[in-house]
């Protein structure tokens, strides 16, 4: 699967993600991932909750794949930090 497959999840508002979601899947796409990470987690999971319960019922969740990025902070001297990730895939 390619990367233009892929939603990436951040600060806007919630019906933008699931937009792009169903335009992906109107396009031909029989897989598309939503990834987050961090706070955008539970964004995410809303994103894949509306996309399935309210506009596309026939799109199942093929994986959920979570983990752990550390990144490096350069405002406080290089300290590690721990940041949560998670990538589901939805197939129709």
């Amino acid at each position: 699967m390619s990367e233009s497959n892929s939603v990436l999840i951040g600060r806007k508002p919630v019906m933008n993600y699931v937009l792009a979601c169903i335009t992906l899947f109107h396009s031909g796409a029989k897989e598309v991932n939503v990834k987050a990470r961090g706070r955008a987690i539970s964004r995410a999971v809303d994103v894949v909750e509306i996309v399935r319960r309210r506009f596309l019922p026939d799109v199942k969740i093929g994986s959920i794949d979570i983990g752990t990025e550390q990144l490096q902070r350069t405002e406080e001297g290089g300290t590690p930090t721990n940041i949560s990730t998670i990538e589901i895939t939805l197939t129709r």
